[in-house]
């Protein structure tokens, strides 16, 4: 949230050891979004309903610029149960000391309401109606149908709360749904909404992570405020093969409203793709992605747009800029002049004929058709695109990448991410992901940015129409041995109208 001039991280964090367990709310501040101080822990177990666990939750900024944070405790039964905490001294832009208030526990799951108990967190950040109540949903799962559900609770005092009925929305054959999120988006730009915003020129975004797949997905549709409905337009599906934030390693996601710039800012978590071990030796496990803004797409009005926030910017360094750089059928050409373990890279691709393109398996998802097909597999247009993390003899190397072909009867534009050579370490996750890039036959171009951080890579496809994280852990391309690279194993040319890529600096870190 951004609070007093101030913006705050709480994040789940185990004080005893660098793998999961222990959970207590630690606390981070910037005034930038960058560059983060951490302060003392927020929230750990303490009473009978948190004894186990203080989980995940949300803060609200309640009437009066008065926050409060709402969070599962896992209580002494095996319960879990949502708490509130308040800060000691509101005045303190920092909040650095947070109270648990007697009420506590403000909502109990009941097993004759059909809730399981072990299934029931992750309250969200709530929403205040027109009618004076406040709103907010808690994740949960219907364990007859397997159905994920949105629960849905009202409340006068924001203490004393209150179950409808039904829920928000509910879908099934999803399983539990963790850390929902709801929130709304402008028809028009890019400026963000308070999350009490509704009315007509907006739409609202429902966003569940599935703990089944661990992986997200969101739909787009309408709120219905005077029936406490959500519903879902037909321009996706609404299940695990809905519409994703990131198609990589991005999980628990969150966003907040950042009021001081009007702009809904996209927190996601990237876990480790290495071994257990590996994070016990090195003391530390899991990161933040970079905060992205999030929009509508002005165009389609059918999918988020993402893109890093500006203030990442800061950190750019040397730059290097090339124009017109012809990619020939089976080409690679070094990028050099930068530290390739910490970049910033833009470049856009120039688009052949497509009138003779392959045709992709139209049995096969997008992550299906990058794994089955991958770097080397060459076709008419594609793969293109950047190798990142790479060893100059290109025995390591993450690959970043375009191919156009015909699927399921369209024309498509598949963008795959490829760990498959990403480190000669035997013990990591090297998993390939792959998404589709929204595409009209009338463009010309395709734009990639990829942000590279030593083992992770962030990659933005047609200006964060899709996006791809992934985890790659190099023993060679480390450091100033880090490589970076052009490529194109297709049969046509390709021309790299323009590339820019910078150096980035270390940011100060909690």
């Amino acid at each position: 949230m951004f609070y007093k001039g101030v913006y705050h991280l709480f994040y789940q964090y185990n004080p005893k050891g660098a793998v999961w367990g222990n959970i207590v709310w630690e606390h981070a501040v910037s005034k930038d979004l960058i560059n983060w101080e951490s302060l003392e822990t927020a929230i750990v177990p303490s009473e009978w309903y948190d004894i186990k666990g203080c989980w995940s939750g949300s803060a609200t900024i309640l009437t009066g610029e008065k926050p409060v944070i709402l969070y599962t405790g896992w209580d002494n039964s095996s319960r879990q149960v949502q708490n509130m905490a308040v800060p000691k001294n509101a005045s303190d832009p920092y909040l650095r000391e947070w109270i648990k208030i007697p009420q506590n526990p403000i909502m109990v799951p009941l097993p004759e309401n059909g809730i399981n108990v072990s299934s029931f967190r992750d309250p969200t950040t709530a929403w205040l109606g027109k009618d004076g109540r406040w709103r907010l949903i808690v994740g949960n799962k219907e364990d007859r149908h397997h159905k994920g559900r949105a629960l849905l609770y009202t409340s006068k005092d924001f203490i004393r709360w209150t179950k409808k009925q039904h829920p928000l929305h509910s879908s099934k054959k999803t399983g539990m749904w963790e850390c929902p999120d709801f929130y709304p988006v402008s028809h028009r730009g890019e400026l963000g909404l308070d999350t009490s915003v509704t009315g007509p020129g907006l739409k609202h975004v429902l966003k569940v992570s599935l703990d089944d797949t661990r992986f997200e997905y969101y739909t787009i549709g309408t709120y219905f405020p005077d029936l406490d409905r959500y519903v879902p337009d037909n321009t996706s599906v609404d299940n695990k093969n809905g519409l994703r934030y990131d198609y990589g390693k991005f999980y628990a996601s969150k966003t907040f409203f950042d009021n001081y710039k009007t702009r809904r800012i996209l927190w996601g978590w990237i876990n480790e793709s290495d071994s257990t071990q590996d994070d016990v030796d090195k003391g530390w496990s899991g990161v933040q992605a970079m905060p992205r803004s999030i929009w509508l797409d002005n165009v389609a009005k059918s999918q988020l747009i993402q893109w890093p926030v500006s203030e990442l910017e800061s950190l750019r360094g040397n730059k290097i800029y090339k124009e017109d750089i012809i990619l020939m059928g089976g080409s690679t050409i070094e990028i050099s002049g930068l530290t390739a373990a910490q970049a910033d890279v833009e470049v856009s691709f120039n688009l052949p004929s497509l009138t003779d393109v392959e045709r992709m398996d139209s049995n096969l998802d997008a992550q299906q058709l990058c794994s089955v097909n991958g770097t080397a597999s060459n076709s008419m247009v594609g793969p293109f695109g950047l190798l990142v993390l790479a060893s100059s003899d290109l025995a390591e190397q993450t690959a970043v990448y375009f191919r156009i072909g015909h699927h399921q009867n369209k024309m498509k534009v598949l963008m795959c991410s490829d760990q498959s050579r990403s480190s000669l370490q035997s013990d990591v996750d090297k998993t390939t992901y792959g998404a589709f890039v929204p595409f009209s036959l009338k463009q010309k171009s395709l734009s990639l940015r990829i942000l590279v951080d030593h083992s992770i890579v962030e990659s933005f496809g047609e200006g964060g129409k899709s996006c791809i994280t992934a985890r790659a852990y190099p023993t060679q391309a480390i450091g100033e041995d880090a490589r970076l690279y052009l490529f194109n194993n297709g049969s046509t040319s390709v021309v790299a109208s323009k590339l820019t890529a910078w150096d980035m600096g270390s940011a100060q870190q909690p």
